[in-house]
């Protein structure tokens, strides 16, 4: 990697992860309970979410102060230098309520509004996976590829539900439909884990509808530098209306699937 303020923004990146996943790990209280709700009353908001985000833009924008940022808790600012950072300081939310395992720390970069570094911290993993544009995906010093494509029939999807009850709905439903058609379906509950474990090669494909561009950022970078497509419905980018990543043998058939299913529906 040559080009020095990529370099600069991944280690900026991987620190300001580091430091808020250390503080989500050791920092959750035995107590924790909800701050607030987002789209539901199951939709959870809780204190260690807002501490993280203050935590990654307040180092930052010490710095770099003249980027901006777009984070899940309410960092919003444009910037003058032509670098958007775009963070999730806890994804999986619910997961990290509960104690399961299955939660990240999301910061990507965008330069002139294209994602050109990505990490995601997964602190109870102990892995940390990273990208650059042009330059591979890894976890620690483990570069990371796809999956062979298998048959649509033998292939491990992942996906997640949203928290709004009509389109939990739905896309139970359309999971119904998905299941007889493929080897079987797993639901993490992190989009950001679950597009790198399709970069780690632990799926074959993931798909989710209604995920935010924190959601996702850091991870579909990870995944397309492993050698995943990513897209959402066909000629379209990955989207709060789809966001698909497949190995990329099987991202045809698994968006094709989708397609005829509705999968893009509430």
């Amino acid at each position: 990697m040559t080009d020095p303020l990529l370099t600069e923004l991944l280690d900026l990146a991987l620190e300001a992860a580091r430091r808020a996943g250390a503080l989500l790990r050791d920092g959750r209280p035995d107590d924790l309970a909800v701050a607030k709700t987002k789209t539901s009353p199951i939709d959870v908001v809780t204190e260690m979410d807002i501490a993280a985000e203050k935590l990654i833009t307040g180092f930052l924008a010490e710095h770099r102060p003249q980027d901006g940022f777009l984070g899940e808790e309410g960092a919003s600012s444009p910037g003058t230098s032509g670098v958007r950072w775009v963070i999730d300081p806890l994804d999986g939310t619910v997961n990290y309520l509960y104690a399961l395992p299955a939660w990240a720390v999301s910061i990507a970069a965008e330069r002139d509004g294209e994602t050109v570094v990505g990490v995601v911290e997964a602190p109870m993993r102990g892995e940390t996976y990273r990208a650059v544009l042009g330059g591979g995906a890894y976890a620690g010093e483990r570069r990371l590829a796809v999956r062979p494509s298998p048959p649509l029939d033998q292939a491990l999807l992942g996906t997640g539900f949203g928290y709004v009850r009509s389109r939990r709905a739905h896309q139970a439903e359309v999971a119904a439909q998905v299941i007889p058609r493929v080897r079987d379906i797993r639901r993490g509950g992190s989009a950001a884990i679950d597009l790198c474990d399709v970069a780690a090669g632990r799926l074959d494909a993931y798909y989710e509808r209604g995920l935010n561009p924190w959601d996702l950022a850091a991870g579909a970078l990870i995944a397309r530098e492993a050698g995943a497509l990513t897209g959402g419905r066909p000629g379209e980018p990955e989207s709060g209306e789809l966001t698909l990543a497949a190995s990329p043998g099987l991202f045809g058939p698994v968006q094709e699937l989708l397609e005829e299913l509705g999968a893009w529906h509430d």
